[in-house]
C-alpha cells in the first residue's frame, strides 16, 4: 500500500523579495499549493503583481504569563521568530526561552518545533526565577529528558517519576539548563546536554544552574477571544508552515496518520537512546528513511544530513526498523 510520504505536494516558500512574482513566491505552476485557492498561470512577459497582492503569513503570539496580543510575522527559521516576538512585545530576545502552541500552560505535548499550524496561536514562555542547587548522582539514570528551543536554550522536557531529579522537588519540566559544574551551556544542543548528564560520575555531586519560567498568578491568564491567522493565509487553516535550519520555510499539507506515527516512534528511540526528544529531527529522520530501499542506504543519508549526532548503529537499526513498520502498515 503506498504510503505516499516521499511525494509530498510540492510545499510552497515564504517568500518576500519585492523582485521575485508571485508565482515563484507561491512555488506553483498552475494552482497554489496552499489550501482552497487557485492562481491562474502568468503569461510570460507580463509583470510581475503589485508587492500589496501577495499573500503573507500573519501570526498571533502572547506571552504565556499574561499581555496583550502582538502580530507575529516575516521569520524564516525559529531564531527570526524568536526575533520576532521580542521585538513585539519590546524584551530583549534571550528572554524568550521556548513557545508553546494554543496554550499558555507548560504543557511540553505542545512545544512550538519545526511546524507551526497556519490557525496556531503562539505563546512565548519567558525567563523566570533563577536557581543553583546541588545533585547527588546515586544512580547511573538522572530521570531527564532534554529538548531545546531551535536558537540554544535548552531545557527539561520530562523528569521521570521516582527518578533522582524528581526526588529533589526544586527542578521543573520547563526549566532551562544555563550551567552544569560552571560550564556554561546557552548554546548548546539537547544531544550535547543529555551526553554531559549521562556521562557525570555516579557517586558524586554536580551543580546545576536553572532558569524556570516566568509563571504568572493563577486567577491571572492571557487575554481570550484570539483567533488564528490574520488574512494573507491559507484560507482553510488545513496547512503548516515549517521551519527549517536549512533553506526557507514552507507551507505543507498536514502529515499522514502513518509519517505521524513513524515520527512518533522514532521520537521515541531518541529519548530511550540519547535522552533528548525532538519531533523535528525525528520527522526529518522518517524522511529521509522513506525513499530508501536498504538501511545502509538510510545510515549514509543520515551521516550526510546530521552527521554531527554521531548516531550509534544499534539506534539507526531500531529507527529504519520503526520506518519499515510504518510503510508496511504496522503501528
Amino acid at each position: 500500500m503506498p504510503l505516499g510520504l516521499g511525494r509530498r505536494k510540492k510545499a510552497s516558500p515564504l517568500m518576500e523579495d519585492e523582485d521575485v512574482s508571485e508565482r515563484s513566491a507561491l512555488g506553483i505552476s498552475q494552482t497554489s499549493s496552499i489550501p482552497g485557492g487557485s492562481i491562474s498561470s502568468i503569461p510570460p512577459g507580463l509583470p510581475p503583481p503589485a508587492p500589496a497582492l501577495r499573500p503573507r503569513l500573519v501570526f498571533h503570539a502572547q506571552l504565556a504569563h499574561g499581555s496583550p496580543t502582538g502580530r507575529i510575522e516575516g521569520f524564516s527559521n525559529v531564531k527570526e521568530l524568536y526575533g520576532k516576538i521580542a521585538e513585539a512585545f519590546n524584551i530583549p530576545v534571550g528572554e524568550v526561552m521556548f513557545c508553546t502552541l494554543n496554550t499558555h500552560r507548560l504543557d511540553m505535548d505542545k512545544l512550538l518545533g519545526g511546524q507551526i499550524g497556519l490557525e496556531d496561536f503562539i505563546f512565548a514562555h519567558v525567563r523566570g526565577q533563577k536557581k543553583e542547587l546541588e545533585v547527588y548522582k546515586s544512580e547511573d539514570s538522572l530521570g531527564l529528558t532534554i529538548t531545546d528551543n531551535g536558537a540554544g536554550f535548552p531545557f527539561i522536557k520530562r523528569i521521570k517519576e521516582g527518578s533522582i531529579i524528581h526526588r529533589t522537588q526544586l527542578i521543573g519540566v520547563g526549566d532551562m539548563i544555563e550551567a552544569i559544574n560552571g560550564k556554561n551551556l546557552i548554546g548548546s544542543r539537547h544531544f550535547e546536554v543529555a551526553r554531559i548528564l549521562k556521562e557525570l560520575p555516579r557517586g558524586r555531586k554536580f551543580t546545576l544552574k536553572l532558569c524556570e519560567p516566568l509563571k504568572a498568578f493563577e486567577m491571572i491568564a492571557p487575554r481570550s477571544g484570539f483567533s488564528g491567522v490574520g488574512s494573507g493565509a491559507s484560507p482553510s487553516g488545513r496547512g503548516t508552515l515549517r521551519l527549517r535550519s536549512k533553506g526557507p520555510p514552507t507551507v505543507e499539507q498536514l502529515v499522514s496518520v502513518i509519517e505521524e506515527k513513524a515520527v512518533q516512534k522514532v521520537d521515541d528511540l531518541l529519548e530511550s537512546y540519547m535522552g533528548i526528544r525532538d519531533n523535528e529531527l525525528a520527522g526529518t529522520m522518517v524522511e529521509l528513511g522513506m525513499d530508501k530501499q536498504n538501511p545502509d542506504d538510510f545510515s549514509q543519508a543520515l551521516d550526510r544530513a546530521l552527521g554531527d549526532f554521531a548516531f550509534p548503529d544499534e539506534f539507526v537499526f531500531d529507527v529504519w526498523g520503526a520506518i519499515g513498520d510504518a510503510k508496511a502498515g504496522r503501528y
